[in-house]
């Protein structure tokens, strides 16, 4: 579908599993090649052996992307195996299921692994992607937000705070690098059925199924989104269909921000 996409170096934080997992795959279907930088050592290698099986090309690295050193190694590892990166997909994101907590109760430690690792790692990826980008004359930063950028829900103090940085992040960059030819887009998921939001629901001790079903409710459309479905936006805004996008944000969200106040009908499940 995305021809411009072919040989292109894309690097996808969180690629193991959800959101990362299924746009790692759309990547490397659309003949991009494709790094895959995961914490989950199974989780990225399964997800690396399956693209290359299918007749993909991708390669993994191991790593915290909370931390400098390993967001440098991903980047110099997809450098040092492409020869570039021109499409950098931050992904990488956690919504433990004790951190269901207020401001007041929530642990520092708690906060500060939130915020490393939803927010602090958009930077990091950044700070060392982009000057590889330059070179080219040419790169595409996506970054996976969150309806929680927007509106909130209780208790998801460092959550919430991440994902609004991460949207005013991307925003301001977008301003920085607009002469380098460097384009920078957010995408707002709804709930999409990841293990992050499996994990979510097991944590606030509502039933799996049942907290699913209680999420598709509050979507407009019904039901809640697919992993594939991000997958789609992150492929149409790397293209050259969106040329003339960068600093904006897009909910791809079954409705949710068109209906307004969602939260007290979403509860506690929560939502990318």
């Amino acid at each position: 579908m995305y021809d411009e996409l072919n040989k292109k170096s894309v690097l996808v934080t969180g690629g193991g599993l959800g959101i990362g997992e299924a746009t790692a795959k759309a990547f490397a279907a659309e003949g991009s090649n494709v790094t895959i930088f995961d914490i989950d050592k199974t989780a990225g290698e399964k997800t690396a052996k399956e693209i290359k099986k299918s007749g993909g090309s991708a390669i993994f690295f191991h790593g915290d992307a909370s931390k400098s050193e390993d967001c440098l190694g991903a980047v110099n590892m997809a450098i040092n195996h492409y020869k570039s990166l021109s499409i950098l997909f931050n992904n990488v994101a956690i919504q433990p299921p004790d951190s269901y907590l207020n401001a007041v109760e929530l642990p520092e430690e708690m906060w500060d692994k939130i915020i490393n690792i939803n927010l602090k790692s958009r930077y990091l990826m950044a700070k060392f992607s982009i000057p590889h980008m330059k070179k080219l004359g040419q790169g595409v930063i996506i970054s996976v937000a969150s309806v929680q950028g927007l509106q909130s829900m209780p208790l998801v103090p460092a959550y919430a705070a991440s994902k609004g940085g991460d949207l005013s992040l991307m925003r301001q960059m977008s301003l920085d690098f607009a002469s380098d030819n460097i384009r920078f887009a957010s995408i707002n998921p709804g709930t999409i059925e990841t293990p992050m939001v499996f994990n979510a629901l097991e944590g606030t001790g509502e039933n799996i199924e049942d907290g699913l079903i209680n999420s598709a409710a509050a979507h407009p459309l019904g039901r809640n989104g697919k992993p594939e479905e991000i997958a789609k936006m992150a492929l149409f805004l790397s293209s050259d269909n969106a040329q003339f996008i960068t600093g904006s944000h897009f909910n791809v969200d079954g409705g949710m921000m068109a209906k307004g106040a969602w939260a007290d009908e979403v509860g506690a499940s929560g939502s990318n």
